[in-house]
């Protein structure tokens, strides 16, 4: 540091607190967003990378629908102050998560400061929103993203690749709902502390396309509906699945109607307690190995494979003898 910059600070208590913290990782944004500070204290915000890095916004950009209205993110009045909003990327900030009828507004440029810790709901029922990039994601402080997309069904790109999930727990309904993406490459995704997957892609109707093999599950307790009606996947590879933990697997592949093979053979279902209707309507399934299920413990199990062919029913029966009858009914 220059000793210009030293005497500054000491000729003014505020910006010596200020920078204090500074160096204590708290108040970089606070610098980065005034530049009468930035002045003041003459920082070059480069030389500080190690801290921009991890305490830098996460910033991310957003395409509207041409002529859609209403609101395009959903933030609690708890943190409106960690929301920077700007419109056609311009200048001036914006302080509403709304679009009026008639306004040309194409896109919209968010930068959200590093206290917030919770995406629950972020973008729900956010109709008028074709497309997300998420352009920087350095913090790894979120733990909820809950419904974070649910609802938002005309989505139709979601660049998630710089993406940080290292400490979420909560991912059920992350995706419910969207309706229109046709790819979702989420290869860079770290789920080792993830609890709760239910419903995580429940919906998502136009989903051919789907890269889950990063996935550590082997935290995850609740995987009902995770893929119910996901009727345009062909394929499905969950290879890197650990279900050891997985209590509940209720509907987790009901109306997959265009798979039409599936392998689960290193799915562990030794406390599984629910299995209602998980492959109910995989009405196209030819191939399905479950060699490893063991349904001995599961108290809900009928109508596991209801919707699915009479051969395929006939070959598990063969196959898997320990599964109970009415599972087949």
């Amino acid at each position: 540091m220059s000793s210009s910059v030293l005497s500054n600070l000491k000729n003014d208590f505020f910006l010596q607190k200020l920078f204090d913290n500074l160096l204590k990782k708290k108040f970089l944004e606070i610098i980065k967003y005034n530049n009468n500070l930035k002045d003041r204290i003459n920082i070059n915000l480069n030389n500080y990378k190690e801290y921009s890095e991890i305490y830098t916004s996460i910033e991310l950009e957003i395409k509207l629908i041409n002529n859609e209205y209403g609101d395009f993110i959903q933030i609690n009045k708890e943190n409106e102050n960690y929301y920077h909003i700007y419109f056609n990327n311009n200048e001036k900030e914006m302080k509403r998560n709304y679009v009026n009828e008639n306004e040309k507004i194409k896109t919209i440029k968010i930068i959200i400061d590093y206290p917030v810790i919770s995406f629950e709901r972020l973008f729900f029922f956010c109709r008028c929103i074709e497309s997300i990039n998420f352009k920087k994601f350095y913090r790894n402080n979120i733990t909820n993203m809950n419904s974070m997309f649910s609802g938002s069904s005309a989505l139709k790109e979601l660049n998630l690749s710089k993406f940080n999930t290292d400490n979420v727990t909560i991912m059920s309904e992350m995706f419910f709902g969207c309706s229109s993406l046709k790819k979702l490459d989420l290869s860079n995704f770290n789920t080792n502390n993830v609890t709760n997957m239910y419903g995580m892609f429940n919906v998502c109707s136009s989903l051919e396309e789907l890269n889950l093999s990063s996935f550590n599950t082997s935290n995850v307790t609740e995987m009902s509906g995770m893929f119910f009606g996901c009727s345009s996947l062909k394929e499905l590879n969950l290879s890197s699945f650990n279900t050891s933990n997985v209590t509940r697997m209720a509907f987790m592949f009901q109306e997959c109607s265009s798979l039409k093979e599936l392998n689960l053979s290193n799915f562990n279902t030794d406390n599984v307690i629910d299995m209602r209707g998980l492959f109910w309507g995989c009405s196209s399934l030819k191939e399905l190995n479950i060699s490893h299920f063991n349904t001995n413990n599961a108290i809900y199990i009928k109508g596991m494979f209801n919707g699915c062919s009479e051969q395929l029913k006939m070959k598990i029966k063969t196959q898997n003898k320990n599964i109970k009858e009415e599972a087949f009914n």
